[in-house]
């Protein structure tokens, strides 16, 4: 009779299913436990421990948690074995997605997840992009947490303050195992979130004909004064008195020859006052000055 060393039939993993009375960490007897409350890891009774060692279930221990009342389900890691028999400690975030309050009912199922590839997060206030390095932040504290699930809200803390970050997307399924896994991670933006308004300039500024700021002619300059007509009526081939003016002629790279070392030039562009302008709107009347006559009247 022949006597094998190992066993040829290895023991299929049978799956662990049972309902625990839940509660938040906040009513877990002793000290107060943050790094429960910062993570995606639930606290389960010693009982639990003896059985999932009886079922030879696959690690790392992940679990489905199901509220049958609301159909809601997440998924967890466990932490630790020292609940009270019949109950489990989760985290508040945890609660709030499966709807339930203290001492409800929660169906615990063991469940084995694929490794995550990819995962997107929508922060819920725009307060979140007040973070110097928001991505650091968000894989510092996924360290906690065990796996992800599709439409969950996860608690992010940081420097004493609770940000809330919705889980939209995780590949390859909706339900994901990030423990020693190599992540992409997203951020869309938060809810509520509107761009800047970027400041346009002023069509003025836009529109600067480089002509205008060369510096005005000096000297003698022809044909510079305005003509008029005897009727009065304004030219058709000008708006404006100016209009004979001849602008400089804006060259582009020619330097300064007369340039004399230790002057400053700046070449500014002279804008028309509000009396200037007035001026040169009036409208020009012919023959309208007084007359007298050579002959005195009687």
């Amino acid at each position: 009779m022949f006597q094998f060393g190992f066993n040829m039939f290895p023991e299929i993993p049978r799956p662990f299913n049972m309902t625990y009375k839940c509660y938040s960490v906040a009513m877990f007897p002793g000290n107060e436990r943050q790094d429960v409350e910062r993570g995606g890891k639930i606290i389960m009774p010693p009982s639990a421990l003896e059985q999932l060692t009886r079922l030879n279930i696959n690690y790392p221990m992940l679990f489905k948690l199901v509220n049958k009342k609301t159909n809601r389900t997440t998924h967890c890691g466990v932490l630790e074995f020292v609940a009270d028999e019949g109950k489990v400690y989760l985290p508040l975030w945890m609660m709030h997605n499966l709807v339930l309050s203290e001492g409800d009912l929660v169906q615990m199922e063991s469940i084995s997840l694929p490794v995550g590839t990819f995962s997107k997060f929508q922060p819920l206030n725009p307060d979140f992009l007040d973070i110097t390095n928001p991505k650091a932040v968000l894989e510092n504290c996924l360290r906690s947490y065990a796996c992800l699930t599709t439409g969950d809200v996860i608690a992010v803390k940081y420097n004493q303050k609770a940000y809330e970050l919705c889980v939209l997307e995780t590949k390859p399924g909706n339900a994901i195992s990030i423990i020693e896994c190599d992540m992409n991670v997203e951020f869309a933006a938060p809810v509520g979130y509107k761009e800047p308004e970027r400041f346009k300039k002023e069509e003025e500024e836009m529109s600067i004909d480089p002509a205008d700021l060369m510096p005005e002619p000096s000297g003698f300059v022809a044909f510079r004064g305005a003509g008029n007509r005897l009727d009065g009526k304004k030219r058709k081939d000008s708006s404006s008195s100016d209009s004979h003016v001849s602008k400089p002629t804006y060259v582009k790279g020619i330097p300064d020859y007369d340039y004399e070392i230790g002057t400053l030039n700046f070449i500014r562009r002279t804008l028309k006052t509000k009396e200037k302008e007035n001026d040169d709107n009036e409208e020009f009347k012919a023959f309208s000055g007084t007359g007298f006559s050579l002959r005195a009247r009687q």
